[in-house]
């Protein structure tokens, strides 16, 4: 699905506002009307953005058969980073970036952007990212939407991916698809499972769907490159190898061409949530099986003698028996813990989605015959009150 740019020279007043703007330098004034050089335009956008009279305009083109895929080649992960630290899904990203691109046979790169951020370039390569491209500029500090999307699009237009994969965060959400607008691509987020269909090399996109309650399986046979966000913890971290060999390219922008509508005022974190479960090694979580609020006296005690933390399924969270920053599943965390403790809870899909990635599960329910003890690793049926009181006893004395 190729894109162009058209000039109406009956509008156009040759004010020079595009030839300023254009990062490429694809644009210029000629006698009296703009002329776009095609062999240097990158279809960025940003002549149509500056023009005051509303004279260029981008124009998608259809074609009957689409674009030609054989161009795009190669997996690509965006390596989300705050203030210099890169954010753990982008390892875990790596991990599966990795196993994709193998079944592909190609490169598997990052693409890094930032502030002061281009010595973190060989961790993405230890990880293993065969080729980093790197754009560090102060202008970058920050993120915000429209550089950032619009640098990251301008890359896939010159490099053609045929695989972007980004992490479903607060910031992968709200430029990703921004992304996939400005390159005319498909984008399928909160993904839980990739693979690569060998007969097509389509990736098959696999997210829940009608609120939980059916994996949907996804595909892009049409356009690339193929785009998804996934969701933390879903993938296991790929191991750092030191000293491993991989090429880094640093890009150069120019700020004075960056378009930005908005304007950077602060920085809050954000100090509300006492718990971050994502992060946890042990999780001992309670549902609607435990009756009321205060069962979680219980589940909070079995979790510091465990030296874990403090889990929910939704249900509970609904009936205010605990605070939403515990909740695991489709609308909470997504955590894989080495040891997961379900107390009380049957294990719907929407819960499922968001643990299933744990070491080892350990059920705890009356009923033998839910979803969550039919997936559990260790299953103890019986009365929770019952159960846990009697595993904490043994742990306490096991202390002493």
């Amino acid at each position: 699905m190729p894109n162009k740019i058209n000039i109406d020279t009956a509008k156009c007043v040759g004010c020079g506002s595009c030839e300023g703007a254009c990062p490429f330098g694809a644009i210029s004034v000629k006698e009296g009307k703009a002329v776009i050089d095609a062999a240097q335009c990158r279809l960025c956008g940003s002549c149509v953005q500056a023009c005051p009279v509303n004279a260029i305009v981008m124009q998608k083109e259809e074609t009957k058969n689409g674009i030609d895929k054989t161009q795009y080649k190669g997996v690509w992960v965006y390596a989300e980073q705050r203030h210099g630290e890169i954010s753990s899904v982008v390892y875990e990203l790596l991990n599966k970036g990795s196993e994709l691109a193998k079944t592909l046979n190609v490169a598997l790169s990052a693409v890094l952007i930032g502030s002061n951020i281009s010595q973190k370039a060989q961790d993405l390569i230890n990880r293993g990212a065969d080729k980093v491209y790197v754009y560090d500029n102060p202008v970058l500090a920050e993120f915000q939407d429209d550089p950032y999307s619009c640098i990251l699009a301008n890359l896939i237009k010159e490099e053609k991916p045929e695989i972007v994969l980004m992490g479903a965060t607060n910031i992968g959400r709200s430029f990703a698809s921004r992304v996939a607008a400005k390159i005319y691509t498909g984008l399928t987020a909160d993904c839980t499972a990739l693979e690569i269909d060998l007969e097509t090399k389509n990736l098959l996109q696999t997210r829940p769907a009608f609120g939980g309650n059916i994996m949907a399986t996804i595909l892009t046979p049409n356009h690339r490159p193929q785009m998804a966000t996934v969701r933390h913890k879903v993938f296991k971290e790929a191991q750092a190898v030191k000293g491993r060999k991989g090429e880094i390219v640093n890009k150069t922008i120019y700020a004075q061409t960056i378009i930005n509508r908005t304007k950077f005022l602060g920085f809050f974190k954000d100090e509300s949530a006492d718990v971050n479960i994502s992060d946890a090694d042990i999780i001992v979580s309670g549902g609607r099986g435990l009756g009321n609020a205060d069962g979680f006296k219980l589940v909070t005690e079995l979790a510091n003698l465990l030296g874990g933390a403090v889990g929910a399924s939704r249900a509970a969270v609904d009936s205010d028996w605990i605070g939403y920053s515990h909740q695991v599943g489709q609308t909470g965390r997504t955590v894989a813990p080495k040891i997961y403790v379900a107390c009380g809870i049957s294990g719907q899909i929407q819960h499922m989605v968001g643990m299933s990635s744990s070491d080892t599960i350990i059920a705890i329910n009356k009923d033998k015959d839910c979803p969550m003890v039919k997936a559990a690793t260790y299953s103890l049926i019986g009365d929770l009150y019952e159960i846990i009181p009697a595993i904490i006893k043994e742990l306490k004395n096991k202390g002493k």
